[in-house]
């Protein structure tokens, strides 16, 4: 309990903090238009409401603004190297008051479906993502040096287009990680630091692909570590004694994938690289669109004037894992002003929008339905009914795009034909 002494203390300090800074004119347009995608399909559920029942009060019709939208870009679950199930990550999220939460598990996307599942229940829009895995090579002396660099992908609600081209592709990185993992071990039983492979793959968890992570979890299980932080210190870390390279595409490639299939392509963790500014150089001429510069502590100006240097959006997310301690930032921790969040959308809209129209198209042209599936594969909740594969549709694209975006020509075009089509 307080003291008196403190509490006095505490009234003074409030006092001379003065009152809440106001908003801008920008700043209160930037959260009227993110407010506005964010509730987008609440919004779309009262304007139906209001069709239904046109003696609803009029304060009833006026979208309630929030001005504290809280933007989680970067978090990790048991689908790659997390220690929350999607469900618990989504639930964790709505504790701590985020609003869009980004899943962005290591090389697959596949805890997307089942955090969609959870969202539904607490109102949280989820913005399916994946970090790649990719490698950034450099020439130094005529000698070719590489390092890990990650690249984060934010996709809309239909997912990637040309998903079964994006999917093997992370296959591939996943592939090579238990060829990585495997060499691992090997280094480390050199080192008198035996681990067993079974039980690597055991704490992986079923079909996840083994990272660095699992392995510093059985080297401490074996007694060899006292903590995960000296198993990397000591064995794991980048050129360490018992690491190993996996099969990792280009950074350019990684960059270029993400472009191709309809996301938005931002560097994770820059402060990680040895010389980002290079790394940003060759990635803004692949196709970058971002990075991060936002952490729980703040904004970092190094990567801000960056950003700032080439065009760059400035994103940023807690990078959650669930693993506890004092090393681990809080999910939802970092604040992402609300012009970022504004420009992000700015950006990432248009680019979405065309990626759900060729995934509409590609149904078009082939009503497989694999490709009827894909449309929803990554829709909210009501795709679980039994409407017919328009309302399906619909209620997946609804969430995602503003009426305007929907009701244009192109777009009206696209579903009328799909409706042809799919809708029998």
């Amino acid at each position: 309990m307080m003291g008196e002494g403190n509490r006095d203390k505490s009234k003074k300090k409030k006092k001379r903090g003065g009152a809440k800074r106001r908003m801008t004119v920008e700043q209160t347009s930037a959260l009227k238009s993110v407010n506005e995608w964010v509730y987008l399909a609440q919004h779309a559920d009262e304007q139906e409401k209001i069709k239904e029942d046109d003696f609803l009060p009029e304060i009833m019709r006026i979208a309630r603004v929030s001005e504290n939208i809280v933007f989680e870009l970067h978090s990790h679950t048991i689908c790659s190297d997390g220690f929350l199930s999607p469900s618990a990550l989504v639930e964790k999220a709505h504790q701590n008051g985020v609003k869009v939460l980004a899943l962005t598990d290591h090389d697959t996307m596949s805890g997307i479906p089942e955090a969609l599942q959870a969202a539904g229940r607490f109102g949280i829009k989820i913005i399916p993502g994946v970090e790649i895995s990719s490698v950034f090579s450099t020439t130094r002396d005529e000698s070719e040096a590489e390092e890990p660099v990650h690249i984060l992908a934010y996709y809309s609600s239909c997912g990637p287009a040309r998903f079964e081209e994006l999917d093997q592709f992370l296959a591939n990185i996943r592939d090579g990680r238990y060829l990585r993992a495997k060499n691992m071990l090997a280094k480390l039983a050199k080192l008198k630091k035996p681990v067993k492979w079974e039980r690597v793959i055991k704490i992986a968890g079923n079909g996840v692909a083994p990272g660095r992570l699992h392995v510093a979890r059985a080297l401490l299980e074996a007694g060899h570590v006292e903590d995960l932080k000296q198993a990397f210190d000591r064995y794991l870390h980048d050129g360490g004694p018992a690491y190993s390279k996996g099969s990792e595409p280009s950074a350019e490639e990684a960059v270029q994938m993400v472009c191709k299939t309809g996301g938005i392509a931002v560097l994770a963790h820059p402060w990680a690289l040895k010389n980002p500014s290079p790394v940003v150089n060759r990635l803004k001429e692949a196709g970058l669109h971002g990075i991060e510069v936002y952490r729980s502590d703040g904004r970092l100006a190094v990567y801000s004037d960056l950003a700032d240097a080439h065009g760059l959006l400035k994103l940023g997310g807690s990078d959650y894992h669930g693993r506890g301690g004092r090393s681990e930032s809080p999910l939802g921790s970092v604040s992402l002003p609300v012009l970022a969040a504004r420009d992000f959308l700015k950006v990432a809209r248009p680019i979405w929008c065309d990626a759900i129209r060729n995934i509409l198209e590609q149904c078009i042209k082939d009503p497989s339905e694999p490709n009827l599936k894909h449309i929803t594969r990554f829709g909210t909740r009501r795709i679980n009914t039994c409407n017919c594969e328009k309302d399906l549709i619909n209620s997946c694209l609804r969430s995602w795009l503003t009426r305007e975006e929907m009701q244009h020509a192109d777009f009206q075009a696209t579903m009328l034909k799909l409706s042809d089509v799919a809708v029998n």
